[in-house]
């Protein structure tokens, strides 16, 4: 299961109610909720950052999101309205006290502009930033990322290049969740009573029972995987760009920075200037052509108010919807400042076809 908690969704500069990009990821494990230890769950709640607009700190303290949980953080590309408050955000963890490493994914530039700032303001980080250049993944590790959050949960981190006035990338963010199940039925059925073998069985170890059984755990226990994939694209103008990366996705979180009226006025005003989003329409157009049946808009033009009323005069979200639905027919929403969701991947593919994967969950100045 994934939470996500929108921390900035304008594009370019902030307004009154929306901060420049940043997006929180929790990754939740539903068994620990099951296994009866709270203080355990309470504590396992890892959540990964997908760019750091300038402010992104402060939006985190409406938050019950942690700086010491905080597992990796990824920059899709180098403009400030991505990556300018990384510094900051840096920083204030090192105040608060952390102390494990932080695996940072990003851009080459972006470890430039760190150690500038380091240099020329004393800025000290008491952890380890483990920094993975983007470009150097995509030349030798086929594109991806593995974060080991603990032994039954796994993170897998996929980076695509897309289509933008600088390098872009989206990624695809992928749990996996193993769960050993023991078969107690099948165990009784057997003639073996319970005992500490059954511990040891649904370990994964193979047992010898006191009068010389062998039993094997693969025949008692049941392995179940749950899988959740979201994807989260960076500045792009061509959603074709992420054709492959969406085929068994859950979710995709894109740009939508302009109506298609108002982008193609904006292209024809400076031929010499192509500002290189998308509009709602291509991205509801490309959603709708490969059938992904959840779709998240963010990275607003400062133009669109954030009420939805299609008969407004005043450039508002009901334009946006309006400009995205002309093509695209499955769920949508249009990501405001702390709206939070939550992702609920299929079970071992069985429920794969599955459509009510995605919930709204409120606001999370509220929840």
């Amino acid at each position: 299961m994934l939470k996500l908690t929108f921390l900035g969704t304008s594009a370019g500069v902030p307004t009154k109610q929306r901060n420049v990009t940043a997006l929180a990821i929790e990754c939740l494990n539903p068994y620990l909720s099951k296994s009866g230890d709270a203080q355990q769950h309470k504590k396992s709640r890892p959540w990964i950052l997908i760019d750091c607009g300038e402010g992104t700190q402060h939006q985190l303290l409406h938050t019950k999101l942690s700086m010491h949980q905080l597992s990796a953080i990824c920059i899709t590309h180098v403009h400030g309205d991505h990556c300018y408050g990384l510094p900051g955000l840096l920083a204030s963890a090192a105040m608060l006290g952390r102390l494990e490493p932080l695996t940072l994914i990003a851009p080459k530039s972006i470890a430039t502009l760190l150690e500038a700032i380091k240099l020329t303001t004393e800025l000290y980080f008491p952890f380890a930033i483990d920094f993975i250049a983007i470009e150097e993944v995509l030349e030798t590790k086929a594109g991806k990322v593995d974060i080991a959050l603990d032994s039954q949960h796994q993170l897998s981190i996929d980076i695509t290049p897309l289509s933008h006035r600088v390098s872009s990338y989206g990624f695809g963010i992928t749990q996996n969740i193993h769960r050993l199940s023991l078969n107690t039925n099948k165990l009784m059925a057997a003639g073996i009573p319970a005992s500490s073998f059954w511990g040891r069985l649904q370990q994964g170890f193979d047992v010898v029972t006191d009068d010389g059984q062998q039993l094997r755990s693969a025949d008692y226990v049941d392995k179940e995987v749950r899988r959740t994939r979201v994807v989260v694209a960076g500045d792009n103008d061509r959603p074709d760009c992420l054709r492959s990366a969406v085929t068994d996705a859950d979710l995709l979180i894109h740009e939508a920075t302009y109506t298609t009226d108002v982008l193609t006025r904006i292209q024809s005003k400076n031929p010499d200037f192509d500002p290189m989003h998308s509009s709602a329409q291509l991205v509801g157009k490309f959603a709708q052509n490969v059938g992904l049946k959840h779709l998240i808009l963010t990275h607003f033009s400062a133009r669109y108010q954030s009420f939805d009323n299609q008969n407004s005069s005043t450039p508002n979200m009901g334009y946006i919807r309006a400009d995205a639905e002309s093509f695209y027919q499955g769920s949508l929403w249009l990501a405001a400042d702390f709206d939070q969701y939550m992702v609920n991947g299929a079970n071992d593919l069985v429920d794969s076809k599955g459509t009510d994967r995605v919930h709204y969950l409120g606001s999370a100045r509220s929840n």
